[in-house]
């Protein structure tokens, strides 16, 4: 708790000297992106599917999955690297290959994976920052879809694309599709911590706008309580 709290405050300070200079997209604004053309259908019965998110600090990410209905865990943790079992300060070295990631499981009959990626694009993430999300420099928070069968990565390049001919963002999006690799729970005191935190001030100007845009903007998918990884612990 005491390395989540130092890392709160260091970023914290960051933050808010970034937002007075530049804004943030992920505190005061979301790009509403169009519904998905490909692979948008629920799957004809109940299940669990698995997809893996890298968009910057996975706090705000994983945030705005857990608030989402047909979501059954939002998970932070850490992909893409090839050191096994990495620490928060290992990868916050930016060195590990490692990206802050969530790894969420879902029913596809409630939502579809092409909503999923409709809200992280609307709010969860800028997928035209390169290698940072906000105040969050390094190779650490860039924007990738890990995906876990076929289907996924059909649906998020023919997304991708429909988005860059649709002109959605002013820049080019950079979010890359990729395979899924191993994947690695990031350290308890990372989990729920914008739930945990409300007061937090890195959270209450780059995460909390996420939730509160997610419930503006897509009223028939969120839902009010979020299913916190704290809830399934023994």
């Amino acid at each position: 708790m005491i390395r989540s709290i130092v890392r709160g405050l260091a970023v914290c300070g960051v933050a808010v000297a970034a937002f007075a200079v530049f804004g943030s997209r992920g505190a005061s604004a979301a790009v509403l992106a169009p519904g998905a053309e490909v692979g948008r259908g629920l799957a004809a019965a109940a299940g669990e599917e698995v997809a893996i998110f890298s968009g910057g600090c996975f706090w705000g990410v994983q945030a705005v999955f857990q608030h989402m209905n047909g979501v059954h865990s939002a998970v932070s943790g850490y992909t893409g690297g090839k050191l096994r079992n990495p620490s928060y300060e290992q990868v916050s070295t930016g060195t590990t290959g490692h990206a802050e990631s969530v790894r969420v499981t879902f029913d596809p009959s409630k939502v579809s994976y092409a909503d999923l990626l409709r809200a992280f694009f609307s709010v969860a993430a800028d997928p035209t920052q390169l290698n940072y999300q906000g105040p969050d420099h390094g190779t650490q928070y860039r924007s990738v879809l890990w995906y876990t069968d076929d289907a996924q990565k059909a649906t998020a390049t023919a997304y991708i694309a429909q988005l860059e001919k649709a002109k959605t963002y002013q820049n080019r999006i950079v979010t890359e599709v990729k395979p899924a690799q191993d994947f690695y729970n990031a350290e308890g005191y990372h989990q729920d911590y914008e739930t945990l935190h409300p007061d937090n001030g890195y959270i209450a100007i780059n995460d909390a706008p996420k939730v509160a845009n997610l419930k503006k903007l897509f009223p028939a998918l969120y839902r009010e309580q979020p299913v916190l990884v704290g809830a399934m612990q023994p």
